[in-house]
């Protein structure tokens, strides 16, 4: 196979006379001198690597290798050669064709992330930890959002035994809606129930791998170095063919250097690493280069979740998976938050304003996360969909052609004429123009009458409806009460019967 090429392009829109992405952290000579640095610090520092089998397969590949510290030290040859294997592309699949996200193709998606432990319980507003009832509401809450396009399983079930987790969150993904099911894993049993499971319903192995409708997440430990129980994962993931997120959460101040360059050159050492491993046990392994960097308070040095500098640093890695040709699992969207307050809104729309005009393939975080990663809001899974909408629309940028630039109903409106009943208006008006769903545009006598109600208040009341409202039941009865028998440790309550 050709060795994988390594070059700064910069992809363009489709009439090829801009860049697609408006927003670019790095130029390419920038992008140049992190990779350089990147294929110094493999060489000459080198990485641990404490999983036995991955150790042995980089020896296997001709490293050069220290059996005692368990250090691994590789040339840039050698690196060019481990990622060729790697796909440029992975589709993500929904159980709808609707919902099949195309990573690597110039899309942008955005989804729900996690895994927290609490919820802010929309009924007390009081934070609480989070069970397996929770997940379901969520996953039905995004079922019904437009601009959530995935559901990464976003919250753990504090009641339920850590060897039943896997089998119960993917459940009840499956089970509530039709996107695409994506999550991280805590146990080999779980991954390999949850794969088996997963096939049942497509309908056997090679279905499933035709249209993988669930995915995984194994996030490695910084700085340089492979774990030996989620390297251990990532191997078994690898190996399963299924689509496996392997992202790296250098911490700016901590875990990396306190500049953003140097936690860039972390970020990356970290991520290569990753998706070596899983090309020397699985060539040509759907994989997905993915950054969950951010910075820490410096103040107390703990971990943050909503700073301007986790949006510099993820947008910045989305041109360097774009420089490798890998298909990218970036971050935006967390607020250090504790309530549904203007800090929470602003925290979560710049970053995932970054990101989308960065272009961040798959943005995971984006909708729901707060309080530095560790809660879950239903509310502000609803806000954070009109803040995507926004983004979405943002990154779609300004058409510009003849039509648009609409000279002949300037000319035939004249001066001092308006636009308003133009049949060009009626056309582009909602092509143009982002339609917001919870965002108040009423007058003050409108809004008065109506309650005076909140971003957050009207965002409960959405919440509200949704559970309310008829379940969408996204299995067959027959199939769900199967899996249902085949695996007695799913606790979800069924719904087809209610």
């Amino acid at each position: 196979m050709d060795k994988r090429k390594l070059n700064c392009k910069v992809i363009k829109g489709k009439d090829n006379s801009k860049p697609l992405w408006q927003y670019q952290a790095l130029s390419e000579e920038e992008i140049q001198q992190i990779h350089e640095t990147t294929m110094q610090v493999l060489e000459e520092v080198g990485f641990e690597v404490q999983e036995p089998e991955a150790f042995e397969l980089f020896k296997k590949a001709g490293c050069k290798v220290d059996s005692e510290t368990r250090i691994v030290k590789i040339k840039e040859s050698k690196i060019r050669n481990l990622i060729s294997t790697v796909p440029s592309s992975v589709t993500l699949c929904g159980r709808e064709a609707k919902h099949d996200l195309v990573l690597g193709a110039g899309n942008v998606y955005f989804g729900t992330g996690g895994t927290a432990l609490n919820v802010l319980d929309y009924e007390t507003n009081e934070k609480r930890n989070a069970n397996i009832q929770d997940l379901v509401e969520i996953v039905r809450i995004v079922d019904q959002l437009k601009h959530v396009h995935f559901m990464l399983l976003p919250t753990y079930p504090c009641e339920i035994p850590v060897e039943d987790v896997d089998v119960n969150r993917f459940f009840a993904g499956i089970q509530n809606t039709a996107k695409h099911i994506m999550g991280g894993v805590y146990t080999s049993k779980g991954i390999d129930q949850v794969i088996e499971m997963a096939e049942k319903i497509a309908g056997g192995s090679e279905a499933l791998r035709d249209r993988p409708f669930i995915s995984m997440i194994t996030c490695g430990i910084s700085p340089l170095r492979v774990d030996s129980k989620y390297g251990k994962f990532m191997i078994q993931c690898a190996r399963s063919g299924i689509p496996t997120a392997v992202p790296v959460e250098p911490l700016c101040g901590a875990t990396a250097p306190v500049t953003l360059a140097g936690t860039l050159v972390i970020q990356n050492c970290d991520g290569l690493i990753n998706m070596m491993t899983t090309q020397l046990v699985n060539p040509g392994a759907p994989v997905i280069y993915g950054s969950v960097a951010t910075a820490v308070n410096l103040h107390d040095v703990k971990y943050l979740g909503g700073p301007v500098e986790s949006g510099m640093i993820n947008a910045a890695t989305a041109q360097l998976a774009r420089f490798y040709g890998f298909p990218y699992y970036s971050t935006a969207g967390i607020s250090d938050s504790k309530t549904l307050d203007a800090q929470c809104g602003y925290e979560s729309a710049i970053n995932n304003l970054l990101l989308g005009l960065a272009g961040g393939d798959l943005v995971h975080d984006a909708a729901g996360l707060m309080e530095f990663a560790t809660a879950v809001s239903k509310e502000k899974i609803v806000i954070d969909n009109e803040i995507i909408g926004m983004v979405t629309r943002a990154a779609r940028g300004i058409q510009v052609n003849k039509k648009t630039l609409a000279y002949d109903v300037i000319q035939n409106v004249g001066p001092g004429g308006n636009f308003i009943a133009e049949r060009h208006t009626r056309r582009y008006m909602y092509k143009e123009h982002f339609s917001t769903r919870l965002s108040d545009r009423q007058s003050r006598e409108t809004w008065q009458s109506k309650g005076s109600k909140t971003a957050a208040q009207r965002a409960r009341e959405k919440v509200v409806k949704i559970l309310k409202d008829k379940n969408r039941i996204h299995l067959e009865k027959d199939l769900e009460k199967r899996i249902l028998q085949d695996y007695p440790n799913i606790c979800v309550n069924p719904l087809s019967s209610k």
